[in-house]
């Protein structure tokens, strides 16, 4: 079979990103509160986030508030050929486009809230997740909500899972500490704006002894 010309490819590649761009900034303008910021996350970032993830052992990867898909083609390239990729958004724009511009049958796309998840989990047929992944910007979600989704992240994942969480501000880091055991944090400074990442684990504690 011939290959894509190298002028064609390119073009392509082009045409994809201006795409992200143009829908990106859109709902930027259209929902400013549901979008952490006005650039889309840097490549940088999108390795940091994943650098630690065990994609060996990774057959259900979930994804909060998936976007343009920034980091969604980069997971599912990196994901075993058996693995799941669950997105869910709660802005429809979105989930149209991801569904438009990416053609591979381990995503699935769902609208709805991240406070649904175990539902959306068992919706796709599985118990936990093996990694969460956030860029919800939580700063700016209603009282309570965002203690919400932590709790429910945190049922939804499996022992020793993750909840892979990156932000603008440092609000994370206190509700993440209500109910994750271990937490690392650090800062990528590649991005526009500096981005803090957070590295939310969770450690079955053994009962102990009356």
């Amino acid at each position: 079979m011939a290959s894509i010309p190298l002028k064609k490819k390119h073009l392509v590649q082009r045409s994809n990103f201006l795409a992200q761009w143009g829908m990106f900034f859109k709902q930027f303008v259209k929902h400013p509160g549901m979008i952490g910021s006005v650039i889309p996350s840097s490549a940088s970032l999108v390795d940091a986030m994943l650098a630690d993830v065990d994609w060996a052992h990774t057959r259900l990867f979930v994804e909060y508030g998936p976007g343009v898909g920034t980091f969604t083609q980069t997971i599912l390239d990196r994901m075993h050929p058996d693995a799941i990729l669950l997105a869910i958004d709660l802005n429809l724009d979105f989930v149209a486009f991801l569904e438009a511009q990416i053609d591979d049958p381990r995503l699935r796309v769902v609208h709805g809230s991240a406070a649904d998840v175990r539902r959306f989990i068992r919706e796709a047929g599985h118990r936990q997740a093996d990694f969460i992944l956030s860029g919800i910007p939580f700063s700016t979600l209603p009282a309570g909500v965002g203690e919400a989704i932590c709790a429910e992240t945190r049922s939804a994942l499996r022992p020793d899972g993750a909840f892979l969480v990156y932000q603008y501000s440092a609000y994370m880091r206190r509700l993440l500490s209500a109910q994750f055991e271990e937490i690392h944090e650090r800062v990528e400074w590649r991005n526009i704006p500096p981005c803090r990442m957070f590295t939310a684990t969770k450690r079955e504690m053994l009962a102990q002894a009356a």
